[in-house]
């Protein structure tokens, strides 16, 4: 330490026609926080927790103190492991007030709290030790928190030689992470080390921590310390790897973020509360890990406080923390973040065969055809043909419409992650004046009258732009051609609107609206607003009474409630890129379309295009 809308059809029909170890003193584990080591949540669940206990020397101090609430925090992260799914506890250095045997002997107590029931580091502060550098040889604090300490952990990955760092590896979120935990004053040989360890573990997302890193304003703003610097300019900066540095020393708590030799954030905080009541009262600081939203929710707070039943109202204003400086989120998207280093694995290709169940009656991909041999943004020329990979003969055509520019319709190698073909079609539709692209059924295509009596279930990709510019309410994403008039259907707004389609609003909102077959009914589903710039798979099942839309794998709220069986098709064609109005093209779809796939049947979630097997 240191003192210191309406969602109407009539909208879209207006807008048709208008146009690997590294110690010399240590046993290594292995990379995995299962097994032994406590009860630990699923290691492949995107939402995990790292716990971080910042300096508690004011509670582990023989000339007269508390050790209880450092006990009480730990023992909450043990009794919570598995429902928060914490993976990790990082101490921040300070453990003890002097550094004496006496309170070595306490904190040793405390910390069998943990041993073998919860993976953590340790690291010494000015507190713990005699002073010097890293090669400062004996003291009470190696002889407690030394190597031997962390030997039968198997996230414990190695010491350096003077025993005063560690690094340890966990496994969450369907990957593993490295922490690196440094003494408070590293030296040359410590640098050294640690960029062996993080040479030896090239593509694991790093978390550095330390005693003294940077200090705080009382705004929350924060800078790099001396040691801090010597660590951001010797180590950190030129290590991708590390996206997450934390110390203690200073209060009162702040953070900051720099820009790494890479072009990368780096996110440094400092965590310390000794200068609060009760010596910081046990506080723990907990960052919540979201792959799927990607965020680090940040949360602190006292769990031996919130022990109490009955809190003094000095207690009770310590039991939890909720400045801006003490709970906040960092936003982080992991997978672009990590790429330099670690990119994501993503699946291979699949070959068509492998991804046409049983009743598959039409599936297009735009790897074939000799599209993939194309320059990336090059048009895909009028007439150019998308086979039907079934070999049921619904091929699509390409056709560009009201003499739109060849600029309209461009092949992509862009793609759903989870898509089987590495490639998809740019269209470049749009109003005023109409313009796009569409890839339509020959006459004679089987798919152009078939009625789906038992069901069926239609998937597509799609992209939209980021930034969305322009109007592109009601754009059509695929449909069947053909006036409901014409085929008898008269409830719906207009007769003239085609008898299928799949389109999305002005708020983007996907609209599925379908004329069943035996009765004059148009049931339509909505969808929440899709997003703009990331892929989204979408899924239409129907079970042969009623439709089900799915986004992403999730069943959206607001599908039609009507009995729904069977396609109303008139023989003519099906179409991918847009939607008829009085059998004319307006404007055509904006954005990405990749893999499409119609089955006679209903799948489930585990069938669709996205499981990868």
């Amino acid at each position: 330490m240191t003192d210191s809308p309406d969602l109407s059809r009539r909208s879209l029909l207006a807008a048709a026609v208008a146009t690997p170890v590294v110690a010399a003193t240590a046993t290594s584990g292995t990379a995995e926080a299962t097994g032994r080591h406590g009860r630990p949540g699923d290691p492949d669940d995107p939402r995990f927790t790292v716990a971080v206990l910042p300096d508690t020397q004011y509670l582990i101090d023989e000339g007269g103190s508390d050790p209880e609430p450092v006990r009480a925090a730990l023992r909450h992260l043990v009794d919570e492991r598995r429902q928060d799914n914490i993976v990790f506890l990082a101490q921040l250095g300070d453990i003890t007030e002097h550094g004496t045997e006496a309170e070595m002997r306490i904190a040793d107590r405390v910390y069998d709290t943990v041993d073998r029931r919860l993976p953590y580091s340790v690291l010494a502060g000015n507190h713990d030790i005699p002073g010097g550098d890293d090669q400062r040889g004996d003291s009470p604090y190696l002889r407690t928190f030394g190597p031997h300490r962390f030997a039968r952990s198997n996230t414990y990955g190695g010491s350096s030689p003077d025993g005063y760092h560690s690094y340890h590896r966990f496994h969450a979120g369907g990957r593993k992470w490295l922490v690196l935990a440094l003494d408070w004053r590293v030296s040359d040989r410590g640098i050294a080390w640690a960029q062996g360890v993080l040479d030896r573990n090239p593509t694991l997302p790093t978390i550095l921590t330390t005693h003294d890193v940077v200090w705080g304003e009382d705004s929350g703003a924060a800078h790099l310390s001396d040691h801090g610097q010597l660590l951001w300019d010797r180590l950190i900066r030129g290590n991708d790897q590390i996206f997450l540095a934390l110390g203690g020393h200073y209060w009162p708590p702040g953070r900051t973020t720099l820009t790494n030799d890479h072009g990368n954030t780096v996110h440094l905080h400092i965590v310390n509360y000794q200068d609060r009541y009760y010596g910081g009262a046990g506080m723990i600081r907990r960052y919540a890990f979201d792959l799927v939203r990607g965020v680090i929710d940040v949360s602190t707070y006292s769990p031996w406080l919130m022990a109490k039943r009955h809190p003094t109202p000095l207690e009770a204003e310590h039991l939890e923390l909720t400045g801006d400086v003490d709970r906040f989120s960092v936003e982080i998207d992991f997978d672009t973040r990590f790429a330099g280093f670690a990119p994501p694995a993503l699946p291979a290709p699949r070959p068509p065969a492998a991804v046409m169940p049983r009743g598959t009656v039409a599936y297009w991909r735009f790897d074939r055809a000799g599209l993939d041999q194309v320059p990336d943004g090059s048009p895909v020329p009028a007439g150019a043909v998308a086979r039907d990979l079934t070999g049921n003969g619904n091929d699509l055509t390409a056709q560009r419409l009201h003499d739109s520019a060849p600029e309209v319709l461009t092949w992509s190698a862009e793609h759903h992650d989870a898509q089987p073909a590495h490639a998809s079609l740019r269209f470049d539709g749009g109003k005023a004046p109409d313009r796009g692209a569409v890839l339509r059924t020959g006459q004679n295509a089987p798919i152009n009258d078939m009625k789906f009596w038992s069901g069926y279930t239609i998937e597509t990709f799609i992209k939209l732009p980021e930034p969305f510019q322009g109007d592109h309410a009601w754009m059509g994403i695929l449909s069947w051609e053909g006036r409901a008039g014409d085929a008898g259907k008269h409830s719906g707004w207009s007769d003239d609107e085609v008898t299928c389609s799949l389109n999305l609003s002005g708020e983007r909102f996907l609209q599925f609206v379908v004329y069943p077959v035996p009765v004059d009914a148009d049931p339509t589903s909505w969808s929440h607003a899709l997003p703009v710039g990331r892929w989204t798979h979408i899924a239409i099942v129907n079970d042969g009474r009623h439709t089900v839309v799915h986004v992403d794998g999730s069943r959206i709220a607001r599908n039609a409630a009507e009995e729904s069986r069977g396609i109303t098709t008139m023989g003519k064609p099906f179409a991918i890129g847009g939607t008829q109005s009085a059998e004319r093209y307006g404007q055509g779809f904006y954005g990405w379309i990749g893999d499409t796939r119609i089955v006679a049947r209903a799948l489930r979630p585990d069938q669709f295009l996205t499981a990868v097997r």
